[in-house]
């Protein structure tokens, strides 16, 4: 497994696949042909789909800028190797200089076809999923996060403290804004209504205060998030405001320290990385199960370690978690990462919360381990119909073209109603 600073990537929203992985190729791909006088970017797949929404294309244009640069939405290719894919083309005088074709793999990360050296991964770690971790533990006698510290650098620590300053501004900006959110379906901004609930009225309604509280957090970074503001990669940004949420919460409630957050932070970073590495962390090729539901299963791991839990059980919380993501689709309205998106990251965060809690109480031999469920998400994910992996062409995505667009809009906005 890589080290898992890269699994937390900072950067603007509101995609890690479809935003920050395209300014990654064409920023890779402007270095290499930077005498180039035009470029051409042809998107496939998820990206071809659901790219305006997610303003892939304005995420391509600022990289390569000043650069004269063609987006050509290629909606009709199927055979591709990749959800996310996209051909870069470089010309000069009408010459064509060379070209490179990418795939956004999730989390930012970029694929290079034929470029054996950008895609070796650099083992970091020696264990390749939670059995063997596990294991090596028991021999130890250590805890996980004496794990992670026995292979990360002093820079690691340095970045960790970076992305946990960037997840509590995310959570201000998300608090303190109004309004509605940009874009064509004109959401109201929830997170500083839910923050601001009165006291009063939710005891009237017998509805818990700390739940309100945690999705208020959740709320906050996902709508930043969807306003195009920093955020960080947990591990995707559309899955970006579970983690913080639990970690907030924890330092609100439990009174824990900033270095408790940050061990949280790594703790919730490998349970992340085994993910990434035995299954995937990308919407277009698992759904959102493998989003928000790695989300989730990073966060129970968070708030297990900072409650005391064991290895075991900080595995167990993770299982429990991700378990009942399995089959979430990813089929964002319009294409926006924001319904239901924003939502699936505030009720995911709850459950990290119950998952931790739950087998905080139990020491018991179970079914499925982690590496199951992965195992099992992966192969759900592949099951799943392409319409239900980020294409904004099942789901609810359809449902709603077909209920809330007129003959007008149909036009306006250049969507198909069947």
């Amino acid at each position: 497994m890589e080290s898992i600073i890269t699994l937390y990537k900072i950067g603007h929203g509101p995609s890690s696949s479809h935003t920050m992985g395209p300014a990654n190729a064409a920023k890779y791909f402007k270095n290499v042909y930077h005498n180039a006088d035009k470029y051409k970017v042809t998107l496939y797949g998820s990206l071809a789909l659901t790219g305006k929404g997610h303003l892939t294309d304005q995420a391509i244009l600022e990289t390569l800028s000043p650069i004269k640069t063609e987006i050509i939405w290629n909606v009709r290719e199927t055979s591709i190797k990749h959800p996310n894919t996209m051909d870069f083309e470089a010309s000069l005088n009408g010459k064509v200089l060379g070209s490179n074709r990418f795939y956004s793999i999730g989390g930012g990360a970029i694929q290079i076809e034929g470029d054996t050296t950008t895609n070796t991964v650099n083992s970091l770690y020696k264990e390749k999923n939670g059995e063997e971790i596990i294991n090596l533990c028991k021999t130890n006698k250590w805890e996980l996060i004496d794990y992670v510290k026995h292979y990360e650098s002093k820079e690691f620590w340095k970045h960790l403290n970076e992305v946990w300053n960037v997840m509590q501004s995310a959570i201000k900006s998300g608090l303190d804004g109004s309004g509605v959110l940009p874009g064509k379906l004109k959401l109201m901004r929830k997170a500083q209504i839910l923050f601001q609930a009165s006291a009063d009225t939710l005891k009237k309604r017998h509805i818990d205060k700390k739940n309100v509280l945690l999705m208020a957090y959740a709320f906050a970074v996902s709508e930043t998030n969807a306003s195009g503001g920093v955020v960080v990669t947990a591990p995707t940004c559309g899955a970006c405001g579970v983690l913080p949420a639990i970690l907030k919460f924890s330092q609100d409630t439990l009174k824990v320290s900033e270095n408790k957050i940050i061990e949280a932070l790594a703790v919730a970073g490998l349970i992340g990385n085994i993910a990434r590495t035995n299954a995937t962390i990308a919407g277009a090729e698992g759904g959102c199960q493998a989003e928000v539901g790695v989300a989730c299963a990073m966060a129970a791991a968070a708030y297990s370690h900072l409650i005391g839990s064991s290895n075991s059980q900080i595995f167990q919380a993770a299982s429990v978690a991700l378990e009942h993501h399995l089959g979430l689709t990813c089929d964002p309205v319009l294409g926006y990462v924001q319904s239901p998106c924003i939502e699936r990251n505030a009720f995911a965060a709850i459950r990290a919360l119950d998952a931790a809690n739950y087998t905080s109480l139990m020491q018991i031999k179970v079914l499925f381990n982690y590496d199951d469920i992965l195992e099992t998400m992966l192969e759900t994910g592949r099951a799943l119909n392409a319409g239900y992996r980020e294409t904004s062409t099942a789901g609810l995505a359809s449902i709603y073209n077909k209920k809330k667009l007129s003959k007008t809009f149909k036009k306006k906005f250049d969507i198909k109603i069947t």
